[in-house]
């Protein structure tokens, strides 16, 4: 576990260096379990950036139907570790996702830049869960905010490749969501600053849908997404008088 620990900070070091990233605080806990069972050790730490002007910036929600949505980043289809794993197969074994900092530093970069152009006023990250996830954020974002607006995400593979594509956890990416007559000038520039960029798919509609088929409605996500705590609480009720 000790080793672990160390593995972690020269990680965390190596990837504050590369990003010029500034913590300003943090914790490690040496002794960490729950019901007796020791939960994986990780360090926590908190860093802040600035935005100079906050009318300027990307959220995470999406804002309008018909946009295309943009994957920023290489995609191999990395399951190792994942969510996917985890939650669907119900193995936890693989090594996670390799990680290029010169890639998140050179992405990450090209992002930016999009949003301080404002080309780009909805982005997020790929992070557990993929693809797949990080569109249905997006979506519960906006229905958050009282829109709904779905979306449709073109696969191209099937089997176990499309499982890989929707759900690896592969690093240095990002989604955005762009008017659709401005999508090819923004892959053409990320070509040109060599970095990948696919169209994957659009926003729109009252579902989340993969090739115009396989749908599931945005309101039932809310619903799965905004009741599960409650409706748990509920199930678990009061505490006997005994429970301590």
């Amino acid at each position: 576990i000790m080793g672990q620990f160390v593995g972690c900070i020269k990680g965390i070091g190596a990837a504050c260096t590369a990003l010029d990233f500034p913590v300003v605080s943090g914790n490690v806990s040496l002794y960490n379990e729950t019901q007796g069972e020791a939960i994986l050790p990780t360090p926590a730490i908190g860093g802040v950036g600035v935005i100079a002007d906050t009318a300027n910036m990307a959220t995470v929600a999406l804002k309008a139907e018909g946009e295309a949505l943009i994957l920023i980043g290489d995609t191999v289809g990395h399951l190792g570790a994942s969510l996917y794993l985890r939650e669907v197969l119900g193995r936890e074994d693989g090594a996670p996702p390799p990680v290029d900092l010169a890639a998140e530093r050179r992405n990450g970069d090209f992002v930016r830049s999009l949003i301080e152009a404002k080309r780009v006023t909805t982005c997020h990250d790929l992070a557990d869960g993929g693809l797949l996830v990080t569109v249905t954020e997006m979506v519960l974002a906006a229905a958050a905010n009282g829109q709904t607006i779905g979306a449709d995400i073109a696969v191209s593979c099937d089997g176990a490749a499309a499982d890989a594509w929707l759900f690896g956890e592969d690093q240095a990416r990002y989604l955005v969501a762009v008017p659709a007559h401005t999508a090819e000038a923004l892959t053409d520039d990320a070509t040109a600053a060599g970095i990948s960029a696919t169209i994957v798919g659009q926003s729109g509609g009252a579902a989340l849908t993969l090739n115009g088929g396989d749908a599931i409605s945005v309101a039932e996500l809310a619903s799965l997404h905004e009741n599960w705590l409650p409706r748990y609480m509920a199930a678990s009720g009061p505490a006997s008088p005994d429970a301590n």
